[in-house]
């Protein structure tokens, strides 16, 4: 389990093809220090196994799948990615709960900076599978990022990002039209399946409370 605070911007050093798999090389100063082999690893909000660790990197293999339904699928070798550690038991909340599994990929439809501002509008494109989850002033993760909706309009996302989010993120390596790893909060899917109950039906106020929601 994951919180959304980027702890490294890493780089994508190799890409290999190894029969149906891809596996990606990432340099990073100080991630591969905590790292020990099969541990699990968020890159860029995908939760990877880490493979064939040295000082300074470390590898990850990627099936089709993920290669294909991530924004891996536009990575080369250079990219910038985020890199997170799993939370440790007696850590803190700093995000909010992040799996690492990428629910949808959005498109990046603007990165500016806001008139008269040192912060900066980040403006994603949202599939229908996680607008649907998606609220105004919830949790979102984008690119393993722990964020807050500030507008939701149709199927754009809009948030306010920080100095501090954009030094210590990849987003500002990331170009207009790029696909980006979306997670929606793991709150709301329960939720969902809550209020739909046993025969898929929604469920009653009244029923709710006997459920304890």
């Amino acid at each position: 389990m994951f919180t959304g605070i980027v702890e490294e911007v890493g780089r994508i050093i190799r890409i290999e093809q190894r029969g149906e798999n891809r596996r990606i090389t990432v340099a990073a100063e100080g991630v591969p220090k905590e790292l020990h082999t099969g541990n699990s690893v968020s890159v860029s909000g995908v939760c990877l196994t880490a493979l064939d660790i040295k000082p300074g990197s470390f590898c990850a293999d990627l099936a089709p799948e993920t290669w294909i339904r991530t924004s891996f699928s536009r990575i080369h070798e250079g990219a910038l990615v985020n890199l997170e550690l799993p939370m440790k038991a007696d850590g803190r909340f700093g995000g909010h709960i992040v799996q690492g599994h990428v629910d949808g990929v959005g498109q990046l439809i603007a990165f500016e900076r806001i008139a008269d501002s040192e912060n900066w509008w980040l403006h994603i494109e949202l599939p229908e599978e996680v607008e649907k989850y998606t609220v105004y002033k919830g949790s979102i993760s984008i690119e393993g990022i722990s964020l807050t909706v500030a507008q939701l309009e149709n199927h754009r996302c809009t948030i306010a990002i920080i100095p501090h989010t954009v030094e210590m993120t990849n987003l500002h390596s990331l170009k207009p039209g790029d696909p980006v790893n979306l997670e929606a909060d793991l709150i709301a899917k329960y939720v969902e399946k809550m209020m739909k109950g046993d025969a898929g039906r929604s469920l009653t106020i009244e029923e709710l409370v006997e459920q304890g929601f």
